[in-house]
């Protein structure tokens, strides 16, 4: 990750060998905040797997912060659906 921006407040953050499916659902996580004014990104080049991520927040909140905090509720996420689909075929399985 490479974060360029004069400003603490609105950053775009470089994010290497990720796509779509990192860059959607991280700017969903983002957006939640009500901190944040602005969150998108964009893949550079169909040919590059690199995103720019940008985020803007509204007042003294340095963009990291909701960075960080979207990148650790998306993990949480993550691992919530992972253990309800390990759970779920422990289950399946235990029927048979």
């Amino acid at each position: 990750v490479q974060a360029d921006g004069t400003d603490g407040n609105c950053v775009t953050f470089v994010l290497h060998d990720e796509d779509h499916t990192l860059g959607n659902s991280l700017r969903y996580m983002v957006m939640k905040n009500p901190d944040v004014e602005f969150c998108g990104y964009c893949i550079t080049h169909p040919s590059e797997s690199k995103i720019n991520f940008r985020i803007q927040t509204r007042g003294t909140l340095p963009a990291v912060e909701p960075f960080r905090k979207g990148l650790n509720d998306l993990m949480g996420v993550c691992q919530h659906v992972l253990n309800t689909f390990e759970r779920s075929m422990k289950e399946y399985r235990a029927q048979r």
